[in-house]
């Protein structure tokens, strides 16, 4: 039996089924295995794509970010609602404006102490407008760092900031190699629990767990189906989402391969262009929320594998206000709406929907676009390679796009992507939406002195955005992990993050049962 009921792929013909793409996929998967030679006791992770750089100075990419917390340490970690909690370093409040950080014992993997001169050279760096490292707008605040002792930092801030100690969640460098001038990108010298052990043009990146020795291979295997077909063989030990729902569900049919699921943070949404005349009317954009029925594609399309959402941020996060209506699926309150709009049969909404070439977006826009139709949305889907996508997105060139916010941690996003100072290049309100009353909510919120008091004007911003729908939210997409039945001790972070690969062992080889 199908597990597509009442979907509709793009041209209306049935889905091919999974045993014949995995059959298709056979011989291109024997030919990619060929001469692939691995460690004996390296265990294997599968990538969809490799780092672009293994320094955290300039890390934007998923794959860079998450590799690098494997090989530095940084001196703030956030707990699970999202609030700033000791890593490297603990902290004290001496004034609103004057920040003191105790640094823990650690060392570089090539023997020298982490120091407060190190914590200062790494900032100082990213501060440094000629650097022009992407996370210098998150330090803006910092009026001057002071070094106390080896172990002793302080920060002095223009003005006080109780998000402060979440905005130093960079990876610590040594000072001597930042002032060498050393190529952290593809030699990185870290204190986190890995240390590279090589990587070279066209193979997969080795690191070793600095506590016991264990190698780790990073492999890129861009196919989905070549991916899975790989840890079915025994080529990779494990995987981490990328995987289109159909491959979850084989797999946990499979004998020797564990499937877990984790809750996850990611945010999927539609963004539109609030000066466009169709996209920036609010009643055009309310009617696409209610005729999306987001509980459906969950359950049917995505393997029950995310939840709807209520905001750019979760309702477990300290800022968010979880009693925030989600926009119910409602077809005939959506043809009401575009009625007083204006639109009728004879005169329909016609929007053109932005994504990308990814497979599995592009069947979720499909669907998306099968549900807007009935309620007489039309819709026109155009998808590109995630290069040209992204560009036009972030250029302004679009009517309506979807697109996925990952690992955001602090609610100055709010600032980022929806306050009128915030159209790029001064940040990501691609949509150009201006409310004066958006605006002084989050200045207010950024104003108050305290993190139970910001929460409070988040609470009050997250249910007035989801009245004017510059975004509407769709869903938080849950994480899912996969290894062979002989791999054990991974744990799933909520944003996606491999940290888990510092408990991970193989159970033969460690006698566990």
């Amino acid at each position: 039996m199908s597990i597509w009921p009442a979907i509709p792929t793009a041209s209306g013909e049935p889905l091919i089924s999974l045993s014949r793409l995995i059959l298709l996929s056979v011989v291109l998967f024997l030919t990619l295995s060929c001469g692939q030679a691995r460690g004996p006791d390296a265990l294997r992770f599968g990538l969809v794509a490799m780092p672009v750089t293994l320094d955290p100075r300039f890390a934007t990419d998923a794959a860079s970010s998450r590799i690098n917390r494997l090989l530095y340490q940084r001196l703030v970690n956030f707990d699970e609602q999202y609030r700033p909690v000791p890593a490297l370093a603990t902290w004290e409040v001496l004034t609103p404006r004057h920040y003191r950080f105790h640094l823990k014992e650690a060392r570089f993997s090539n023997g020298e102490p982490v120091t407060a001169r190190d914590v200062e050279a790494t900032f100082a760096f990213i501060r440094d407008e000629k650097n022009a490292s992407p996370h210098r707008m998150a330090l803006n605040s910092i009026a001057r760092m002071a070094v106390v002792d080896d172990h002793t930092i302080d920060f002095f801030l223009h003005e006080a900031d109780p998000l402060f100690p979440g905005r130093l969640g960079m990876g610590i460098l040594p000072a001597g190699l930042i002032a060498s001038g050393h190529p952290f990108n593809r030699r990185p010298v870290g204190s986190g629990p890995f240390v590279l052990l090589g990587w070279e043009e066209g193979a997969g990146l080795r690191l070793r767990r600095r506590r016991d020795g264990q190698a780790f291979e990073f492999v890129k295997v861009q196919d989905p189906t070549v991916r899975v077909l790989k840890l079915l063989r025994g080529e990779i030990d494990m995987l981490q989402n990328d995987l289109p729902p159909e491959l979850v569900n084989y797999l946990r049919r499979q004998d020797g391969i564990r499937v877990m699921k984790g809750t996850g943070s990611n945010y999927a949404y539609l963004g539109f262009n609030l000066r466009d005349a169709v996209a920036g009317d609010a009643r055009v954009r309310r009617a696409i929320a209610h005729a999306i029925d987001r509980e459906a594609i969950i359950r049917h399309v995505m393997g029950e594998a995310a939840r709807p959402a209520i905001g750019l941020l979760p309702p477990d996060h300290w800022s968010s206000d979880p009693a925030v209506p989600q926009v119910a699926h409602d077809v005939q309150r959506a043809r009401r709406l575009l009625k007083e709009a204006g639109y009728d049969e004879h005169h329909p909404v016609r929007l053109v929907y932005k994504t990308s070439s990814d497979p599995f977006r592009l069947r979720l826009a499909t669907i998306i676009q099968h549900q807007l139709a009935e309620a007489g949305i039309e819709v026109t889907l155009k998808s590109y390679d995630w290069g040209t996508f992204y560009g036009d997105i972030k250029a302004g060139r679009f009517q309506m796009y979807s697109l996925m916010w990952v690992g955001i941690k602090l609610p100055d996003i709010y600032r980022y992507v929806f306050h009128s100072s915030a159209v790029p290049p001064a940040g990501a309100n691609r949509g150009r939406f201006a409310d004066p009353w958006v605006d002084a909510l989050i200045e207010r919120a950024e104003a108050g002195l305290s993190l139970g008091e910001q929460a409070q004007y988040y609470g009050r911003l997250q249910a007035l955005i989801q009245q004017e729908l510059p975004y509407v939210p769709l869903w938080y997409e849950d994480h899912v992990f996969v290894a062979r039945a002989g791999i054990a001790g991974y744990r799933i972070a909520r944003d996606g993050n491999y940290d888990g690969l510092a408990h991970v062992y193989r159970i033969e080889e460690e006698g566990r049962p």
